[in-house]
């Protein structure tokens, strides 16, 4: 594999806390499994949400609440990027 291929296969995921992307989609990857990575972190999210929905936070510092919105942030961002995937994939189809 060419590096001009490499590059047109990984699409970074959206770097969060580094300056530069450290994790990769492979593009090329089944959209049955490009899918299912979207859902898994999707329903992980809702799950999660549902959670601290029913929560109490009351004793909870003010950097627990940093956390836990971090938490749900970086999911939904990885769920994003992997539909962008999907969504390219289906606009090169047509």
């Amino acid at each position: 594999m060419t590096t001009t291929q490499s590059l047109s296969r990984f699409t970074p995921l959206t770097p969060i806390a580094t300056t530069q992307p450290i994790l990769f989609i492979d593009s090329t990857a089944p959209l049955t499994e490009l899918h299912a990575c979207a859902s898994e972190r999707l329903h992980a999210t809702l799950d999660y949400l549902s959670l601290m929905a029913c929560a109490t936070l009351r004793d909870s510092a003010a950097s627990d609440l940093n956390t836990l919105t971090n938490v749900a942030r970086i999911l939904v961002q990885d769920v994003t990027d992997v539909f962008g995937v999907i969504e390219q994939r289906g606009l090169e189809d047509q």
